[in-house]
């Protein structure tokens, strides 16, 4: 269980901590205060993946999922910083759409009916397309890297999807499960004699810290702040359910209208708990999505022994600064890997759709095609009111909210009893097959 954690964490962190440092840095913090920032969001990553995961009443999907700090919340609370608004309004911010996201959660939970295969399917390829953009910037040795798709930074990449292609070809058993985990390991240590391997931070990183709650004050409440970060919770929460349904397709599981409350109220409960642990809102890490499908490892208590290395993580810092050492090339050969098998995923369950109805085809076309816009040509809703960016700048909500609308226009909204039908018809034929 162990290195199938720390594989999930592996791939998580450089997006986990990304956020507090993009934070920090526009609040103009010390680097003693932004490494507190980074400390704390690991701590309460790793609260809320246990909630996840393990569930407690009526919070938790109780499934694989590892939890981490949303980027579509980036832009507001930067908005925050430079309007001269502190740290103590952002986390009220935080703390008020969170509980404003666990209050609606359950609506959401029932919009289920409106995610046939049509839908999922569409959403499912789109996140796996997204994320395939990191990837690819990973393996190319990061985005500002000054040696950005070097021979040596590709090679590094090559040699990990090599090695985790082996391993899954010919791994068996336990080994099969941690093929991108030995990948990364074997990355590293080549990476090492290379000079690609920094310990500056490991050497700076401190033994231990203490989280406390309010670190930074006590919260105020300001309503444009609160407002805004309540919007950026609704896309958080239609970016969520289609992970969710993506991940219950890996797991063979159906995902059903209550297993959406209690995923989303725990993102609602996840960003309580970051405005209190001094740090920002919380959501489902699609990353970990594919590491599933890959391994095919899908215990949720893997994933919760996951929010224990992370709470470990917050409060010992120069472990989680090995982590952080890690070539941004050498996460690039596993990342292409596993989020490339979200978006194979995705295709996967669009093969259950009839596509001799021609709507069917426009509503995937459409779709896919919104869904890329903010990646190929990230000015394009440059013109529009700011308060649109949560929507406009993420690829994946744009997809999910045009393949439900025109699925509800040429379709209709399919009925709980539809949906079983089809899922039953679909288990009928994959057992065939």
């Amino acid at each position: 269980m162990l290195p199938v954690a720390l594989q999930h964490v592996m791939v998580m962190y450089a997006g986990a901590i990304a956020v507090p440092l993009i934070v920090g840095g526009a609040m103009k913090l010390s680097p003693a205060e932004i490494a507190y920032l980074v400390n704390a969001d690991l701590f309460a990553a790793g609260i809320v993946t246990l909630i996840q995961c393990l569930g407690i009443w009526k919070f938790g999907i109780r499934m694989p999922v590892i939890m981490g700090v949303t980027f579509a919340a980036v832009g507001p609370m930067v908005a925050m910083a430079n309007s001269g608004l502190g740290l103590t309004h952002i986390y009220g911010a935080v703390i008020a759409s969170g509980l404003f996201t666990v209050l609606v959660a359950p609506v959401f939970g029932k919009l289920v009916r409106f995610f046939p295969p049509v839908v999922t399917g569409t959403i499912i390829a789109v996140i796996g397309i997204t994320l395939l953009k990191v990837g690819i910037t990973w393996a190319g040795g990061g985005a500002k890297a000054a040696d950005f798709g070097s021979a040596q930074n590709i090679g590094m990449a090559t040699l990990v999807l090599v090695v985790i292609l082996a391993i899954s070809k010919f791994g068996r058993g336990f080994l099969g499960n941690v093929s991108v985990l030995v990948g990364l390991i074997v990355g590293y240590l080549v990476a090492m004699p290379l000079g690609m391997v920094h310990f500056d931070h490991v050497n700076e990183a401190s033994w231990f810290s203490a989280i406390m709650p309010f670190h930074f004050g006590l919260p105020q409440f300001e309503i444009g702040s609160i407002i805004s970060l309540s919007l950026v919770m609704i896309v958080v929460m239609v970016e969520s359910t289609g992970m969710f349904l993506a991940l219950g397709e890996l797991c063979k599981r159906k995902v059903d209208a209550e297993d959406i409350s209690r995923g989303l109220r725990t993102d609602g409960i996840g960003t309580v708990i970051g405005g209190v642990f001094n740090t920002f809102p919380y959501t489902s890490f699609s990353q970990n999505i594919g590491l599933v499908g890959m391994t095919g490892v899908r215990s949720r208590w893997a994933v919760a022994c996951s929010g224990v290395i992370l709470l470990i993580f917050g409060l010992f810092p120069k472990m989680g600064a090995i982590i952080a050492s890690i070539p941004q090339a050498v996460l690039g050969g596993a990342g292409i890997c596993m989020f490339g098998m979200v978006a194979a995923t995705g295709i996967k369950i669009l093969q259950r759709v009839n596509f001799e109805s021609r709507t069917n085809l426009l509503i995937v076309a459409i779709s896919v095609g919104l869904g890329m816009i903010p990646m190929l040509a990230p000015d394009f809703f440059h013109s529009l009111p700011s308060w649109t960016a949560p929507l406009t700048h993420s690829g994946i909500t744009l997809a999910a909210v045009s393949a439900v609308l025109l699925n509800a226009f040429f379709n209709r909204a399919q009925t709980e009893e539809e949906i079983e039908k089809e899922l039953m018809h679909s288990a009928h034929s994959a057992g065939a097959e």
